[in-house]
């Protein structure tokens, strides 16, 4: 499947929205001054379901073309291709995470209260179930995951049922599920699902969106138009928080996040093809992972000059966005360069091919 235009800058700015909303909350529960007072900064969890959406279209339509091609899916060079895109960042986070909570702070004094068996929360973590310890907090550095075992657990279910139902049933499936998905969620009785963000419907939407064909139908350019001045009133304001119930406000964001993307990736618009902002795109998943584990240093380095200097909240404000922003991308960059390159260049070996 090609690259689809402005698509992997998009990645970047939903990382942005991710890093500047923990950031605040970051530096504010250890008293360091910071500011959030725009709606902007508290849009975190609605990038991450953006992100949901994003993934469902590429991952389905990728499905859906490799099956038009090849009359079947492999789901054997599927799923070793996520292993060798998502895995290795992933356990490194948790190893990062286990390591520093229960061995680091502990040896330099500051105590930890864990809410959880660490064997049990071990065992969770690298079987990509970490939402199933977000009840338990086990700190941010780990419940940063659990966004990744959502996008998981989704294709471990979806993805077989993908590849035995016929093509011809594909839109139904897509769309029916995403509503008995919504259902379950929001009006069922199995409360584990928002216990544990088992938020899937986002992923199945956007799937059915990447197999429609919105385009050149009567009144498009106005329908294109109003999506897109939803889209940043959802994201710079609160109107649809303030005014739709928890339900509407879902399924109001799986349609919208849906059919922008198709919009989107319509054709190449000249600030997204930015090369500067298609590699930001690029190393995207290094930046949201990573974000957290940089917020942990800077807060000790911050917490070190406050106790001997008198700074103004101003300054502090600024240097915390900056500097945690600015080392999360190099440590991205890095990452990226060094590490998950290695593995990148393997997952070329299980590309499906006619």
């Amino acid at each position: 499947m090609k690259v689809l235009p402005n698509i992997t800058s998009l990645r970047f700015f939903l990382a942005f929205l991710v890093m500047i909303f923990h950031i605040p909350q970051f530096f504010s529960k250890r008293e360091i001054s910071s500011f959030n007072d725009w709606p902007i900064f508290h849009k975190g969890t609605e990038a991450v379901f953006m992100f949901f959406s994003l993934s469902g279209f590429l991952i389905f339509r990728q499905l859906y073309d490799e099956k038009i091609k090849n009359d079947r899916i492999d789901l054997k060079k599927f799923y070793l291709r996520r292993i060798l895109r998502i895995f290795p960042v992933y356990y490194l986070v948790v190893f990062i995470g286990l390591f520093y909570y229960n061995l680091f702070l502990p040896a330099i004094g500051i105590p930890v209260e864990r809410s959880y068996d660490l064997v049990k929360g071990i065992l969770l973590l690298i079987t990509f179930f970490p939402n199933l310890l977000l009840l338990d907090s086990p700190g941010g550095i780990l419940e940063i995951l659990w966004s990744i075992g959502i996008e998981e657990q989704c294709y471990l279910l979806t993805a077989p049922l993908f590849a035995l139902i016929p093509q011809k049933y594909y839109k139904a499936f897509f769309i029916i599920l995403s509503f008995i998905l919504v259902y379950l969620y929001e009006f069922s009785d199995l409360v584990f699902l928002k216990d544990y963000k088992m938020i899937f419907f986002y992923f199945t939407f956007a799937g059915w969106c990447s197999l429609q064909n919105f385009k050149n139908y009567r009144f498009q350019k106005l329908t294109d138009a109003v999506v897109y001045i939803l889209i940043i009133l959802f994201f710079t304001t609160d109107i649809f928080v303030d005014y739709f119930s928890e339900p509407l406000y879902f399924i109001f964001s799986m349609l919208l996040f849906g059919y922008f993307i198709t919009v989107f990736v319509r054709k190449p618009i000249p600030f997204f093809e930015n090369k500067t902002l298609i590699y930001l795109g690029k190393i995207s998943y290094g930046i949201y992972m990573y974000h957290v584990v940089v917020m942990q240093l800077i807060g000790f380095i911050f917490l070190k000059i406050l106790l001997r200097f008198r700074i103004n909240d101003t300054v502090i404000i600024l240097s915390s966005y900056l500097s945690v922003i600015a080392i999360t991308v190099i440590t991205a960059h890095i990452s990226y360069q060094y590490y998950e390159k290695i593995f990148l260049n393997k997952k070329k070996l299980y590309r499906v091919t006619e």
